[in-house]
């Protein structure tokens, strides 16, 4: 692991940013370079994965269907965009952060976000609807319940790696 401290940071312009990269072997996923940038000043944070192999644009489908699915592991690039058809679909931004979590990790990513959103919703409609949401995630985890979960990615570099899971051209 390569690690660069007291670089200057792009948004508070203090000397307290700290670059790390490290090169990582993830099973049937191949060589992977992750990066991150955290400042401890202002609490700036980036992170992205990529594949140290150039990779054509890809499309990861798994049905979630148990509790046992929550240790499923999840690659995330910074580019890819996050779809649970019907509740809640996370495009990336210039801010995104690539990572690498676990399903149970993903669903719990979604259910904060609509968690924060709901709290600052005044429509008793889509306050409920939220709620719904919030509840069917939940469900999900404990493996009573079950969706799909879709990873679109033009660089490649995202993967759901498990025998459950469809992997096709973007």
């Amino acid at each position: 692991m390569d690690t660069l401290t007291g670089e200057r940071c792009p948004f508070c312009n203090e000397k307290t940013l700290t670059l790390t990269e490290e090169e990582k072997e993830i099973p049937y996923f191949g060589n992977v370079a992750l990066f991150s940038m955290d400042c401890s000043s202002c609490k700036y944070h980036k992170a992205d994965v990529e594949a140290l192999e150039q990779k054509p644009s890809v499309k990861w489908e798994i049905e979630i269907d148990s509790e046992e699915d929550m240790h499923i592991r999840v690659v995330r690039s910074s580019q890819a965009t996050i779809k649970i058809p019907r509740i809640i679909s996370v495009t990336p931004g210039p801010a995104s952060n690539g990572y690498i979590t676990n399903v149970e990790g993903i669903l719990n990513r979604f259910k904060t976000q609509i968690e924060k959103a709901n709290e600052e919703e005044e429509d008793p409609s889509a306050k409920k609807k939220a709620k719904n949401m919030i509840k069917k995630i939940q469900n999900v985890i404990w493996g009573h319940d079950k969706l799909k979960l879709i990873i679109e990615d033009p660089s490649g570099n995202s993967a759901i790696i498990s025998d459950k899971a469809k992997k096709s051209k973007l």
